[in-house]
């Protein structure tokens, strides 16, 4: 049996060699490279096929803010507006009505969202528009009575198509939504001795919020961009506008251009908005709030100045 000797290496005074420094190296990722000379090569390449287009793009700068425009984008924003208090409000009232242990209330909101949500917008617009071949008169009564045509004027037909449509989007966002929170919220408020109305005003509706706002967002903007369809209405709005203007000017392409940058300028501030007000509502749910595109944008300025670690 041969003996180790133990001794031999402290014998010799040499000092322990540490451990070797390890060099990272950053992985390479040539398929995200070969990806990105892909996108810009296509890019580059729709770009030269418009340019090669016989498109009059000095039109577009000389009416993108013809006073036609801007009355459409005002209208354009107005519709918008008073059709998502309608499809808010609306929703607010099936969702309730849904959850309710009524079976009668329940099975009325459950059509209502069945019927709605199963027919495209257009189709609701022109039945709006055209039910005046079916009822010659509006009658309430002492209360207003008057011919359908003039009842059923291009404005009304756009805010009922598109209100009432988006109520029975807005019934199950807000569904969802009041599901979201706990049942033992509930049974505490009961506890404390609120009404069913109060427990819902004071204490599910505002923690559902987090749920609820951003696909009401999303909403928003989604309706900003259909009311494009009540052109078909003869209602006068930012497309319709567009539309005249092109026929008139011969330069109808141009106009959808311009009507597009106008719906990408709205549709980008509502989505600033949006951002703001989903990060006001996650106050009390994260524990760090998301940063802002400004502080997004302090950071990466900051990380480009800092020296990068080789050695781990």
């Amino acid at each position: 049996m041969t003996d180790i000797d133990k001794t031999a290496a402290g014998e010799q005074g040499a000092p322990a060699a540490g451990p070797e420094a390890v060099r990272a190296v950053p992985v390479r990722h040539y398929g995200r490279y070969v990806s990105a000379v892909i996108a810009i090569a296509i890019l580059f390449a729709i770009i030269y096929a418009f340019s090669q287009g016989k498109i009059n793009w000095h039109a577009i700068p000389d009416y993108f803010f013809d006073h036609r425009i801007m009355q459409g984008v005002g209208k354009t924003l107005l519709l918008t507006v008073l059709s998502m208090v309608i499809g808010i409000v609306g929703g607010i009232v099936l969702a309730v009505m849904r959850l309710s242990k009524n079976p009668v209330t329940s099975s009325i909101a459950w059509f209502y969202i069945w019927f709605f949500r199963g027919t495209p917008v257009l189709v609701q617009l022109f039945l709006w528009f055209n039910l005046g071949l079916v009822f010659e008169y509006i009658n309430l009564g002492p209360i207003y009575k008057n011919y359908w045509s003039d009842f059923m004027t291009p404005l009304l037909t756009a805010l009922l198509g598109l209100g009432l449509n988006e109520a029975a989007y807005m019934a199950e966002i807000c569904r969802a939504g009041l599901l979201a929170v706990d049942e033992g919220q509930t049974e505490a408020a009961h506890a404390l001795g609120m009404s069913h109305g109060k427990t819902l005003r004071r204490i599910i509706i505002p923690q559902a919020m987090r749920v609820i706002v951003p696909p009401t967002g999303n909403e928003v903007i989604n309706m900003l961009k259909t009311t494009s369809l009540v052109a078909a209405v003869q209602y006068p709005e930012l497309f319709r506008f567009a539309q005249d203007i092109g026929q008139n000017s011969g330069a109808p392409v141009e106009m959808y251009f311009l009507a597009a940058a106008w719906y990408l300028i709205m549709t980008s501030v509502l989505s600033v908005g949006q951002f703001y007000i989903e990060r006001y509502y996650a106050r009390g749910s994260s524990r760090q709030l998301p940063a802002t595109p400004w502080q997004k944008v302090r950071a990466n300025m900051l990380s480009l100045g800092r020296p990068k670690g080789g050695m781990a």
